[in-house]
C-alpha cells in the first residue's frame, strides 16, 4: 500500500488497515455481550473499508461473523475455509461484492466466524462497510500471509492494533459531519 492516502480515504478519514486497504470504525453498539469464553464484546461494530484499485488484502480471519455491504465499485472476496492456515491459491470460493446486481454481483455477503478471507485487486476503487457481530476487537483478528502457498510453514500472527484503533465511545457519534 502506498504512503499517500487516496482521496476517498481522506474524505472519510480512513486509516491504513493491517490487512491492507483503508478503514475507520463508524459505529459501536452500546450493548455488550459476554461470550462463552469470557470475552466481553459490543454486540456489533461497523466500519467503512476502502480497497483502492489494484490493491488486495492479506489473508485474515476474525472470531465473529462479518457482513460485507457494497457502496461503490466491486471487490472480489475470497473465502478460504476455517482450517488452521489460509488455503493454497485456487482453493478458495470467490464472491464478487458490488452494486451491479445485473452482473451477478452481490450487494451483501456473510463471512462466518473463523473463516479465512482476503480481497483480490480490482480495476476500480471499492468502498464497502463491514458489520461484525459480536463486535470486532483486534484481539480476535488473525493475519495470514498474502501468498499462503509460499512460506506455508510460517505461523499465522495476530495483527497489532495501531494508535488509531483507540476504543470508540458508543455514546459519541463517529460519522463525519
Amino acid at each position: 500500500m502506498g504512503g499517500m492516502r487516496p482521496p476517498l480515504a481522506e474524505l472519510l478519514d480512513l486509516q491504513p488497515h493491517p490487512e491492507g486497504g483503508w478503514y475507520r470504525q463508524t459505529w459501536v453498539s452500546p450493548e455488550a455481550v459476554t461470550l462463552p469464553d469470557g470475552r466481553v464484546r459490543a454486540t456489533a461494530t461497523l466500519i467503512h473499508f476502502l480497497l483502492p484499485a489494484g490493491e488486495s488484502s492479506a489473508w485474515h480471519r476474525v472470531a465473529s461473523d462479518e457482513v460485507w455491504l457494497a457502496h461503490t465499485g466491486s471487490v472480489v472476496l475470497e473465502l478460504g475455509g476455517d482450517a488452521g492456515r489460509p488455503p493454497a491459491d485456487g482453493a478458495a470460493r470467490r464472491v464478487v461484492i458490488g452494486v451491479d446486481l445485473a452482473a451477478a454481483e452481490e450487494s451483501q455477503a456473510v463471512v462466518p466466524a473463523h473463516v479465512w478471507q482476503r480481497t483480490l485487486p480490482g480495476s476500480a476503487d471499492a468502498l464497502v462497510s463491514c458489520l461484525v457481530s459480536p463486535g470486532f476487537d483486534f484481539a480476535d483478528f488473525q493475519l495470514g500471509s498474502s501468498a499462503p502457498d509460499e512460506g506455508a510453514d510460517d505461523e499465522v500472527q495476530r495483527a497489532p492494533a495501531g494508535p488509531e484503533d483507540a476504543p470508540v465511545d458508543p455514546s459519541e457519534p463517529t460519522n463525519p459531519a
